[in-house]
């Protein structure tokens, strides 16, 4: 039996649109003859995510993305991803949006919680998230900076701003004069400098000679004060050792009993002697004075005699 050309060009047709279509899956990473199950996760945006990235689970590839749109309502993108039928995940599963690398796209990462009640089923949504990748923990961390070093180059600009209204025509003017004032008084103050330099270095002479001087009158001075102060104090301890040398003799008599002091010191009957005369010329006297008359008598026409 002869196959008319009409069905071989039939039989080419389909398969090549079956080729073209496998072809097209194939790149997109639609599976097709695959068993897998589809789910569907809504992120606010997927800038860098392509179709054909990766779904992993721990790292290890398990799915590719094989559909990016608009989510219902158009809240939200919807990415649809594929993972393999045999996986018993919950739908407490989260699909997490991350960057692969600074130029290596993006990815969706499954958090996955494994359970056999709640398993996901084909068309199911999971929860999603997104990590901030490198270049927006970068952002993140240089945007507080920025805000800092714009408010610090705003206050830069307020301060000269100010400067520049202070500091006036008539301001610098006065700051100029004064600096040339300043420097002037710099000027006359080396001027004196090198002038008082010089006039020591002409009578170097001189002031050494002075100083010597003054050392000499300091040494004559010494020398005098020393000789006045011996000259007074020489005599003085002379007459103390005169002095000592009488009172030794003097006390050595009053031991050895030797004149009136020495005898009346070392006699005892002496001393004894003395007292009582002492006190009957004391008792005489009280006498005297209570009894005058006894004593004395007085007469206009001469003594009476006191027997008559």
């Amino acid at each position: 039996m002869k196959i008319s050309k009409e069905i071989k060009a039939a039989f080419f047709v389909i398969a090549s649109a079956f080729i073209l279509i496998f072809g097209y899956n194939y790149l997109k990473g639609t599976p097709i003859f695959s068993n897998e199950k589809i789910l569907h996760s809504v992120y606010e945006e997927v800038e860098g995510l392509s179709l054909g990235a990766n779904v992993t689970i721990n790292g290890m590839s398990i799915g590719k993305v094989i559909g990016i749109s608009f989510g219902d309502n158009y809240e939200g993108i919807k990415v649809s991803y594929t993972i393999p039928e045999n996986l018993n995940l919950s739908k407490k599963s989260k699909a997490i949006l991350y960057e692969v690398g600074v130029i290596g796209g993006k990815a969706i990462s499954i958090q996955p919680v494994f359970s056999n009640t709640s398993v996901v089923k084909d068309g199911d949504k999971l929860d999603s998230s997104i990590k901030p990748g490198l270049t927006e923990l970068i952002n993140q961390q240089i945007a507080p900076i920025q805000n800092k070093i714009e408010g610090i180059l705003s206050g830069v600009d307020s301060i000269f701003s100010g400067v520049n209204n202070v500091v006036n025509n008539e301001t610098q003017d006065n700051l100029k004069k004064s600096l040339e004032n300043f420097s002037l008084s710099i000027k006359n103050i080396n001027d004196l400098t090198n002038s008082m330099k010089e006039i020591i270095l002409q009578n170097k002479t001189a002031i050494n000679s002075s100083f010597n001087n003054i050392n000499k009158t300091s040494e004559n001075l010494i020398k005098i004060t020393d000789s006045i102060l011996l000259s007074q104090i020489k005599p003085m301890i002379n007459n103390f050792e005169v002095v000592g040398e009488k009172l030794n003799n003097t006390l050595e008599k009053i031991e050895n009993n030797k004149g009136t002091l020495g005898k009346l010191v070392n006699d005892e009957a002496l001393y004894n002697n003395l007292m009582n005369s002492s006190k009957e010329l004391e008792s005489l006297i009280k006498d005297l004075k209570s009894n005058p008359k006894k004593y004395v008598h007085f007469s206009i026409f001469g003594r009476k005699n006191n027997d008559d």
